[in-house]
């Protein structure tokens, strides 16, 4: 919703020195990712903390004896989000929320502006086509998640490095990134990047092809078509 919102100001109200896609569909790519990513991130957070969490802790047996055993600090999501707002607030909230935006800015708009840069290049009958759908989606997800999968990797570090040793060893995207590089190698910035390919390539082909054909199953007509008929 937010990137049709968002490319139709561009082109048609206040930003038309932009000139015409792939620029705006780059600009309103971006701009719709950080859109859905900014209401939502305390939920991501949340996730990465329940996922990676173990920390050891006493627990007293019935017979009295003591005994060291592993057990999760968290045990819901609500209790996630407590927690680290009584722990830092608001801004604990949102912690890894810059390397997030660094990088969902150019994955959402190299995404957008991929997928529709070849859809460009396809025949208007071949629109309607779902394979012709999944291949440009899975390759404009291919493209977008390999140059910013060091980013994401980074925002992961950052989410969980208080969970470690209670120390905020990254102040920064960039320091965060010269962190892993010098102590765990450059390779550590693409790691999981297969595993990303398994998720994110496919989630995205489909995410696309359902999109377009819900718009012509709701028979809500092309954007040129769109804009001749409000011309006329």
């Amino acid at each position: 919703m937010t990137f049709e919102r968002f490319r139709y100001l561009m082109l048609d109200c206040h930003f038309s020195i932009l000139g015409s896609a792939p620029l705006v569909d780059l600009l309103a790519g971006s701009a719709a990712g950080a859109a859905a990513i900014l209401p939502t991130y305390p939920m991501d957070l949340a996730r990465t903390l329940l996922a990676y969490q173990v920390v050891d802790t006493k627990t007293s047996l019935k017979n009295g004896s003591d005994s060291i055993i592993s057990q999760p600090r968290y045990t819901s999501t609500r209790n996630v989000l407590a927690s680290v707002y009584r722990e830092a607030g608001v801004r604990g909230l949102y912690r890894g929320l810059g390397p997030t935006l660094m990088g969902i800015l150019p994955y959402a708009g190299l995404r957008f502006c991929v997928y529709e840069e070849l859809k460009r290049h396809v025949s208007e009958e071949q629109h309607k086509s779902i394979v012709m759908s999944l291949s440009c989606g899975a390759m404009a997800a291919l493209i977008g998640q390999t140059i910013t999968n060091p980013l994401d990797v980074t925002k992961r570090q950052m989410q969980v490095e208080n969970m470690q040793d209670g120390n905020t060893r990254h102040k920064n995207t960039w320091k965060g990134i010269s962190t892993i590089v010098s102590k765990q190698g450059w390779r550590q910035l693409f790691a999981g990047l297969s595993v990303n390919y398994l998720k994110i390539v496919p989630s995205t082909a489909i995410g696309f092809t359902t999109y377009d054909l819900m718009k012509v199953w709701l028979h809500i007509p092309p954007r040129q078509k769109k804009k001749s008929a409000s011309a006329a």
